[in-house]
């Protein structure tokens, strides 16, 4: 009988190997292992393969979001988020294009599902807070800058981001014209900031905007503490000491303001102002009775003058009885018949010259309320009018 070689061989290893039973199973165990990994390194080859794609597709989304076409942007993030469904930066970027065209439902949907997963993320939040202040929903706006403001932000510098979404908050108020919120947040950021000019300075200018100059002269005042020769300062204490009626003050930092930097077009008006409005106001204590009265004199004439002018532009006789129902026709009677007593007047007489003054701020308020905006002595009479009783 002839026998096949390579076939016993084959069937003598063989043999071999199916009567061992542990190596059978470390065979197979290798065969799985190498199977597994194999597979493994193909899944996570596509992975990033996939992970790769959503990159670039997300990249082109932010050129052209920069570019300005927001459309095609959005259509990069929804498909950097088919290779990446869960990516949180994709989401985000997403929903604040959505947002930034109008597509607010579809944001909220989109920053609401962030929010779930991180409720304490100072960026999410604050996406909500623009979203809220696009809607108009005042109460959400405060209540997601808050949580902004008080939340978690993964950034370098996790404090210049609160304080970032703070002063962010208070600009969108004002927006809304909600002055009374942003001047209690105004108030709240203002106590947590020491020895920070810049900041302060800024705190002040919102003070402003928001109508509040006793807290922005505060603020102003601070920093003044601090820089005393900070020309930024300086002409905003003395805008807000205008505002406040305290001309003294106003022209004592506006004078330093003009000093320090002589092209400030605006504090050297006003400037001007205040110092008309102190030579002319007949009401400062310790004047003499002879200045008294001639600052009363050439108020009253300035007040004719002012109301001729007022009556000219509208093409008004005044003496005529066409014009009998109008107010400054009843002004220019009342003017004419104490103007002989006011030109008599030679010793001190309160009464009249109180009566003279009252009538000289009755017509320069109707004649703004008539013709406009007064300038020079016109607009410091009509201050006086509207500030009576100020102090200098």
């Amino acid at each position: 009988m002839v026998y096949d070689k390579k076939l016993l061989v084959r069937q003598f290893t063989l043999q071999a190997i199916t009567t061992r039973p542990p190596l059978v199973i470390a065979a197979l165990g290798t065969l799985t292992i190498v199977a597994f990994l194999g597979v493994t390194r193909m899944v996570n080859r596509f992975t990033e393969e996939q992970k790769a794609v959503a990159r670039h597709l997300y990249a082109q989304g932010l050129t052209e979001q920069q570019s300005g076409k927001a459309d095609l942007a959005i259509e990069h993030y929804r498909a950097a988020l088919s290779y990446a469904h869960d990516n949180f930066d994709y989401q985000l970027q997403l929903a604040r294009a959505l947002r930034d065209t109008g597509r607010t439902e579809e944001a909220e949907a989109y920053l609401v599902n962030l929010w779930e997963r991180s409720p304490q993320s100072g960026v999410i939040n604050l996406a909500l807070g623009r979203l809220a202040a696009r809607e108009n929903s005042l109460d959400k706006v405060l209540q997601y800058y808050h949580n902004a403001i008080y939340g978690v932000w993964a950034t370098p510098n996790p404090d210049e981001s609160r304080l970032s979404a703070w002063f962010e908050l208070v600009d969108t108020l004002l927006r809304k014209n909600a002055r009374s919120q942003a001047q209690a947040e105004l108030i709240s950021l203002s106590a947590e900031l020491r020895n920070r000019p810049d900041l302060e300075l800024r705190i002040a200018d919102l003070f402003g905007r928001a109508g509040d100059y006793e807290h922005g002269l505060g603020e102003y005042q601070r920093v003044l503490a601090q820089e005393p020769e900070n020309t930024s300062a300086l002409a905003g204490a003395g805008q807000d000491a205008f505002h406040l009626g305290r001309y003294r003050d106003a022209a004592h930092y506006l004078q330093r303001a003009v000093k320090a930097n002589p092209e400030d077009s605006q504090s050297a008006q006003l400037l001007d102002l205040s110092n008309m409005i102190f030579e002319s106001d007949p009401f400062i204590r310790r004047l003499s009775s002879s200045e008294r009265l001639r600052r009363v004199k050439a108020a009253f004439e300035q007040a004719g003058s002012h109301l001729d002018d007022c009556a000219r532009t509208k093409n008004l006789d005044l003496k005529s009885a066409e014009s009998s129902g109008s107010p400054l026709a009843a002004l220019e009677s009342h003017w004419l018949e104490l103007k002989p007593k006011v030109t008599r007047l030679r010793t001190p007489d309160s009464d009249l010259e109180n009566s003279a003054m009252d009538l000289v701020f009755q017509i320069e308020q109707e004649a703004e309320r008539e013709c406009g905006s007064p300038v020079g002595l016109d607009e410091a009479l009509l201050l006086l009018a509207q500030n009576p009783g100020v102090e200098f």
